[in-house]
């Protein structure tokens, strides 16, 4: 990972939490705990972080509780080709005059560039992909109310009069932060509590997921794997995992990355 890269993704983690460790970080970047070091030495001189014990602090913490998990800018960069990849079957099972929720996500992001072309009815929590859309699409925007997570770019709302209700949808597209036997799991008691309000208005529920979220685990569950009525993930998914979503009648759709499509 170049240089200018890794220590975007340090100054990015840094306003997560009170302090970002370098064992957290070498983590995110891959990197050595050395190279971590020096890099934390850098931004510090520069005075784009402070250099603390055991790691870094922001300049400027945040005003208010982040979410947990990690910021949209970090995930956006990891495993592009398998997201695009799932983006465009997503895509395929959109029409013109469809109703559908767009959940926040970098899974899901990933569709934006692909829906340019449509004429759709879409709610989405995302700034980022309601922002995309304004501007290089003619789709028609609902937002919910509520307050924008700069971490993760959506829009979350406690309240129940947020919109939410008033949007029924065919379908409804989520990533998720892990799956497993239990089913879609998430980091957040506020992105879970949203997710939820937004599949009670959606008909059918299909998951954006790359392989690697099959191997990640958390405390806290949004939904079993029967909720689920599609789920989209890569080639490289293991077959005991295509197995257990099957068995909770799950439809599996797996997407190849352009490399394979051109190798096979």
């Amino acid at each position: 990972m170049h240089e200018l890269e890794r220590q975007k993704i340090i100054l990015s983690a840094v306003q997560e939490k009170p302090v970002a460790t370098v064992l957290e970080l070498v983590a995110l970047t891959n990197s050595s705990e050395a190279t971590i070091r020096r890099d934390i030495a850098s931004l510090h001189m520069s005075k784009q972080l402070k250099r603390v014990r055991g790691g870094a602090e922001a300049l400027l913490p945040p005003t208010h509780s982040p979410l947990a998990g990690r910021p949209f800018s970090v995930n956006k960069s990891r495993n592009v080709p398998e997201k695009q990849a799932i983006a465009r079957e997503a895509v395929a099972l959109c029409e013109d005059g469809d109703d559908v929720i767009i959940n926040g996500g970098t899974s899901t992001y990933q569709m934006v560039h692909l829906l340019t072309n449509k004429r759709m009815q879409i709610f989405t929590n995302s700034f980022p992909i309601a922002e995309h859309l304004l501007q290089h699409s003619k789709n028609q925007l609902t937002l919910p109310g509520g307050t924008i997570h700069r971490e993760q770019n959506i829009i979350l709302s406690p309240f129940e009069n947020d919109v939410t209700k008033n949007f029924c949808a065919s379908r409804m597209f989520m990533g998720a932060h892990s799956i497993g036997r239990l089913g879609l799991m998430e980091s957040d008691p506020l992105v879970i509590q949203s997710e939820q309000k937004l599949m009670g208005q959606a008909d059918e529920i299909v998951v954006l997921a790359d392989s690697s979220k099959f191997k990640r685990r958390s405390s806290l569950l949004i939904c079993s794997l029967e909720r689920i009525d599609i789920l989209i993930t890569d080639n490289r998914i293991e077959d005991t995992s295509v197995n257990m979503l099957e068995s909770a009648g799950v439809k599996v759709i797996i997407a190849k990355t352009q490399s394979a499509v051109q190798t096979g």
